[in-house]
């Protein structure tokens, strides 16, 4: 475990990163109605498709980026995420000028790409740093500095591309003059141009930043197949805990995601305007701060990860439920309020997944990274069922198994197979 002084320092770098994680990734609940504007998109699934060039990165980028951290170290390999972030936050510059929806996912995608590899080295990082115990603690810690990153951000990019939004949507609808509606549209995509280069620029000096830090390399602890007596496993697959939780966190995220990035498009489907739907995004991931102070406040203290993960899973089960069943901003509220059940999750099944892996945790981390492509395939699966249910039906069926696979976790599967194997004579 580093000294005191370097712990603070970890503490403190990682934190300033998952604000970061917070402030790019929350950003997708804002870009989805501001993309369908601009680039004239025909549907909400293709709206949506914003979260999928996002998160369908992990799934791809995360296993490389095992290897790359083992090259590299986590200091350095952090530095490369935030360098490759900045290149996908420049490429929303020709993006906007050129108003080519494709170029947008483009940039998303390869900014997810550098945020594969940051979480793949900060997650395990802050896990193994201090006792394994208190995991969920400190991640908590990360996830109040990521939340209220989330929080801001769509409320900063919405004030400023989502200015006057019904307004925009008003006058395009009778504007017929070709060139006025390409002005008024270029106008309207062109104000993403300097937050993303103030963006770029912010992530490139951050990754300087690190990469001259002296921020420590750490060992990852040894894992049970490491001591006398227990038969060595050979493979990351060998560990059935790890790969119970790969799925849980696919779930999870798809249904963080749901709850953070799609509730705008869930109030228009309820028949309100953008205006009024813009923030929205904003209220989920305010309930989710709320939420990892009562975690910093509770684990391990008063509860243990499990029962927490526990408690979530039950939560997340009767908000949506309520969402369901009830009407307007009430329904509204209870998918804001899924934030507090969400808030608890990464921090008790990450370090629950990885626990007992040994020199596995780092590809072990990464098969873990990879499940955020939950977040890309679960909205999908929204678009999809919503046009054969109500938007309300549509929500509850897509997100309620989720809870129901996390609250196993919580119960059993986060045990399995961790006992040792004694060896044979």
């Amino acid at each position: 475990m580093p000294s005191s002084k370097n712990y603070l320092l970890s503490i403190t770098i990682i934190g300033i990163l998952f604000f970061i994680f917070g402030y790019v990734t929350w950003l997708n609940g804002t870009l989805i109605p501001f993309l369908k504007l601009a680039c004239e998109l025909k549907s909400d699934g293709q709206a949506l498709l914003v979260t999928f060039a996002f998160y369908i990165a992990y799934f791809f980028l995360s296993i490389p980026s095992s290897f790359i951290l083992n090259r590299t170290g986590y200091k350095r390999g952090m530095s490369i995420g935030l360098w490759v972030m900045a290149a996908g936050a420049f490429l929303f510059i020709p993006a906007a000028q050129s108003r080519s929806f494709e170029l947008f996912l483009t940039g998303l995608f390869i900014q997810a790409t550098g945020m594969a590899l940051l979480q793949t080295a900060c997650n395990p990082y802050i896990s193994v740093i201090g006792p394994i115990e208190s995991a969920s603690q400190r991640i908590s810690i990360m996830g109040i500095c990521n939340k209220a990153a989330g929080a801001l951000s769509p409320i900063v990019l919405s004030a400023i591309v989502l200015k006057g939004a019904n307004e925009i949507e008003a006058k395009l609808k009778v504007t017929t003059d070709i060139v006025s509606r390409n002005e008024l549209l270029q106008e309207l995509s062109g104000r993403v141009i300097n937050p993303y280069f103030s963006m770029g620029l912010v992530l490139f000096l951050f990754g300087v930043i690190v990469w001259l830090s002296p921020l420590p390399e750490i060992e990852t602890p040894t894992s049970h197949d490491d001591k006398p007596g227990v038969i060595e496993k050979k493979s990351v697959f060998q560990f059935p805990h790890l790969l119970l939780g790969v799925l849980c966190i696919f779930l999870y995220v798809g249904a963080e995601v749901m709850a953070g990035d799609v509730i705008g498009t869930y109030g228009k489907a309820l028949g309100m305007s953008l205006d009024q739907t813009k923030n929205f995004t904003s209220y989920t991931l305010i309930s989710m701060v709320i939420g990892y102070v009562i975690g910093v406040s509770t684990i391990p203290r008063f509860l243990k990860q499990d029962t927490a993960l526990k408690l979530s899973a039950i939560v997340g089960i009767l908000f949506s439920t309520l969402a369901f069943i009830t009407n307007g901003y009430t329904s509204i509220l209870f998918i804001a309020l899924l934030g507090l059940a969400n808030s608890l999750m990464w921090p008790a099944i990450f370090p629950m997944a990885i626990e007992g892996l040994g020199k596995f945790t780092k590809i072990g981390s990464a098969l873990l990274i990879m499940g955020i492509a939950g977040g890309a395939i679960l909205p999908q699966v929204y678009g999809l069922v919503v046009k054969v249910f109500p938007s309300q039906t549509a929500f509850f069926i897509c997100t309620v198994p989720c809870y129901l696979y996390i609250l196993y976790f919580a119960i059993k599967g986060h045990n399995v197979g961790k006992k040792p194997i004694a060896q044979t004579a």
